[in-house]
């Protein structure tokens, strides 16, 4: 039974002068698991927000949505947001549990045994009473889906759910997502950029692109149906990306179990270690921490617990590890947004304390934060622009040619006259990034770079990061993108309980780790160990190893 239907749908915001959503037309199963992915800004959002009436942005609308599940309720539809804090709405765990069922005016006893089943499902009984201020990333977007999952809807959105977790938190968190489908015969709608995980479990994957549906099929079909070039295929699972990059008439696998038997049945008689250059840095140190302790208040556990690190002039060192362990908070510390009660932080040879007023900023360190709204405070991009450039005593007659040339270099020309909270996730970093660059900084601090931004986004970042690292900057990322950290990244290191417990080249990282690597070194792994990208396993298939 199609429990919807979706006919000539289009949509424009208002004011805008081309269509979000154009002309989409599919229906979708009673107990489907259904993938809806593209590049960021294809209209992914746009369209399940406006599955949901409720949620539905304001503007024009043609064509029509049908629900087929008989009479619709606002519980019949449930829909998990992008950034889990957007979603949460009171102060305790239990009472997020509760809240809904309290607005539907269910009775006590009935709202204490659904809030008890859900929560002995999702196993959050040991934070049941804990204040939602005091949860992990991964443990608020859970609370968010047993929140949902409480009302017993019969269709389940959820908008890039796992963007802002770590590897493992997402792997659970979408773990849970597929039993909820299995088990239940939940009806699941889930636009997600991390494909590695989600097409083996899909039933169909629909792939939009500017507005409109350039593919909607089986996961196994989709990477040879996608056009030769399409930034999309950068975004396909390791597995799938390899296999079509060796041209070998085979069943195309989706899995890391898969892609590992594909490479043994083909390259099993093979073995060894693909040569690695020695890495050289400079002797410079542009960023370097010793012993440093910290934290937020005098009666608080500390999160920063003798940190040490340097990071050479001109490299790019990527720190990794879950959420929660303080990584963000060493940025901060880094940036002089929080000060060390021991220990010394030093940049660009000096210790942070020596720099008085904001001199730290002009043209010496920038932050990019998190959460890329912070950056913005005026109401379209190009005012936000022309505001920092002001606020640094860029001539106004140079103004101009600095945000032509930000805008050319990150593709937002049609983005500046747009109101910045009006964007995609994607979008938004985009724009914050390029605003960071206007000050024309020597160090940058990035805190997950690539959160809600699609593959081909990743690519247009990699390579201006790279030309960066070029002129000489220096840049410091806080990442949960394995991949990215793998393929961009000069050093690796892992954040755990307050400290950099190791550092080194990517392949050396990555290949000697069993949870925090690439899909694409758990396939290779057994056949050459320092593979640890998908051009690095293809590599090894038709070059060869150093044996």
């Amino acid at each position: 039974m199609e429990i919807l239907q979706i006919k000539d749908l289009s949509f424009r915001y208002p004011g805008a002068e081309r269509n979000a959503v154009e002309e989409v037309s599919f229906s979708v199963r009673s107990g489907e698991f259904l993938v809806v992915c593209g590049e960021s800004g294809c209209g992914k959002t746009t369209l399940l927000r406006l599955l949901k009436p409720e949620l539905a942005p304001a503007g024009e609308l043609t064509g029509s949505i049908v629900y087929g599940g008989g009479e619709r309720t606002p519980a019949d539809i449930g829909y998990v947001l992008q950034n889990p804090d957007n979603q949460i709405v009171t102060d305790k765990v239990w009472h997020e549990l509760a809240f809904g069922l309290e607005n539907l005016g269910l009775p006590t006893e009935v709202i204490r045994r659904r809030v008890g089943e859900m929560a002995s499902y999702f196993g959050n009984q040991d934070w049941f009473r804990k204040r939602t201020d005091e949860l992990s990333g991964g443990q608020k977007q859970l609370l968010n889906l047993a929140a949902v999952m409480v009302m017993q809807p019969k269709v389940l959105i959820l908008d890039e759910p796992t963007s802002q977790l770590d590897p493992i938190a997402a792997s659970e968190f979408l773990a849970t997502l597929q039993k909820l489908n299995r088990e239940l015969g939940l009806t699941v709608i889930l636009a997600e950029h991390r494909l590695e995980e989600v097409f083996p479990d899909a039933d169909r994957v629909l792939l939009m692109d500017g507005g409109r549906i350039l593919l909607c099929d089986a996961p196994e079909r989709i990477g040879a149906a996608l056009p030769a070039g399409h930034p999309m295929r950068a975004g396909l699972p390791s597995a799938v990306r390899i296999f079509q990059s060796l041209h070998i008439p085979d069943r195309c696998p989706l899995t890391v179990r898969e892609g590992r038997d594909f490479l043994e049945r083909h390259f099993g008689s093979r073995g060894g270690m693909l040569p690695e250059p020695e890495y050289r840095h400079g002797e410079a140190v542009a960023v370097e921490l010793k012993n440093v302790w910290f934290r937020y208040e005098r009666d608080l556990p500390d999160v920063l617990r003798g940190t040490s690190m340097q990071v050479y002039a001109g490299e790019l060192y990527a720190v990794l590890g879950g959420n929660g362990t303080g990584k963000t908070t060493m940025l901060q510390v880094i940036a002089g947004i929080g000060k060390a009660y021991r220990g010394k932080v030093l940049v660009d040879g000096r210790l942070i304390r020596e720099y008085r007023g904001n001199s730290l900023y002009h043209g010496l360190l920038a932050l990019l934060p998190q959460n890329p709204q912070t950056v913005f405070i005026r109401d379209t991009v190009r005012a936000d622009f022309y505001e920092i450039l002001e606020a640094h005593g860029v001539p106004k007659q140079e103004r101009e040619k600095r945000v032509s040339e930000a805008a050319a270099r990150f593709g937002i020309a049609h983005l500046l006259d747009r109101n910045p909270f009006d964007l995609s996730g994607g979008e938004q970093q985009k724009c914050a990034l390029a605003k960071v660059l206007l000050t024309g900084p020597r160090i940058l601090l990035l805190d997950e770079p690539t959160k809600g931004i699609d593959a081909g986004a990743k690519q247009v970042l990699r390579d201006i990061l790279t030309r960066l690292k070029a002129d000489g900057m220096t840049l410091l990322m806080v990442t949960h993108d394995v991949e990215f950290a793998a393929e961009t990244a000069d050093r690796c290191a892992l954040f755990f309980d307050g400290e950099i417990l190791s550092a080194d080249t990517p392949s050396r990282f990555f290949g000697g780790n069993t949870f925090y690597t690439t899909a694409a070194n758990r396939m290779a792994r057994t056949l050459c160990q320092n593979a640890v990208t998908c051009g690095q396993v293809v590599r090894f298939c038709t070059e060869g190893t150093d044996a």
